[in-house]
């Protein structure tokens, strides 16, 4: 039996302690008990951004990703990303990118090199702010795949991207005809309707972590703004 070794530690500001570990030729990000990102279940987190691409215009949109995790949203955008697109990217927590290019250099290949990437190590909330408050330009698309879905379980700071203000920041944020996209762990009735009160029009879908159609089955809410 393959044994599970505890590779590295972070700390999550304003929070507790996340864990790099490996199985095999596996790795794992895990907080407390909870398993938050594995390289063997990845299918779900491609498929925040595939499906998002798919539903934004042109193949030059300026999209941000909250959460850089293992890198799966972030290569699978840059695949369908023309070379005049930008994915800004921020991440909290900089041990996150240190594996990324250290244990995990692998599997991160050379997509933290490429000229559309925008690393910032921030709380994804404040570049929503910057785009309300004209600092920086709008997006296209925003792709959260913060914590383990619209709860505040690894940080408690993350429920206010999720409550009424911040969805209302999120769709702001946003350019005509923008996208907003959301993973998460599970389904949840509530945020849905949250959504919809901030002005969305919400298609929610269901993906399984594994291509093969077998593992966990994980959430992602599309939400594009309302027209007025």
């Amino acid at each position: 039996m393959l044994e599970r070794k505890l590779i590295a530690t972070a700390q999550v500001p304003d929070g507790e302690e996340l864990q790099l570990i490996s199985h095999g030729r596996d790795f794992m990000i895990v907080f407390q008990r909870n398993e938050l990102m594995s390289t063997r279940m990845q299918y779900s987190e491609e498929q925040l951004a595939v499906q998002t691409m798919e539903r934004v215009e042109g193949n030059a949109p300026r999209i941000l990703i909250g959460g850089y995790g293992m890198g799966f949203t972030l290569r699978a955008a840059l695949a369908r990303m023309g070379p005049n697109g930008q994915a800004v990217v921020a991440e909290l927590v900089p041990e996150v990118v240190e594996w990324a290019q250290g244990p995990m250099s692998e599997l991160t290949g050379d997509s933290l090199d490429d000229p559309r990437l925008d690393l910032k190590i921030c709380d994804v909330a404040a570049l929503i702010d910057d785009a309300n408050d004209g600092t920086c330009d709008k997006f296209d698309a925003i792709l959260l795949d913060v914590d383990n879905g619209p709860d505040g379980i690894v940080r408690e700071e993350n429920n206010r991207l999720y409550s009424p203000t911040g969805l209302g920041r999120s769709r702001d944020a946003l350019k005509p005809g923008g996208m907003l996209a959301v993973w998460s762990a599970g389904p949840d009735h509530r945020f849905t309707r949250k959504l919809r009160d901030a002005g969305f029009d919400v298609e929610e879908r269901f993906f399984r972590a594994r291509p093969n159609n077998k593992g966990p089955r994980h959430t992602i809410w599309f939400a594009r703004p309302r027209q007025r």
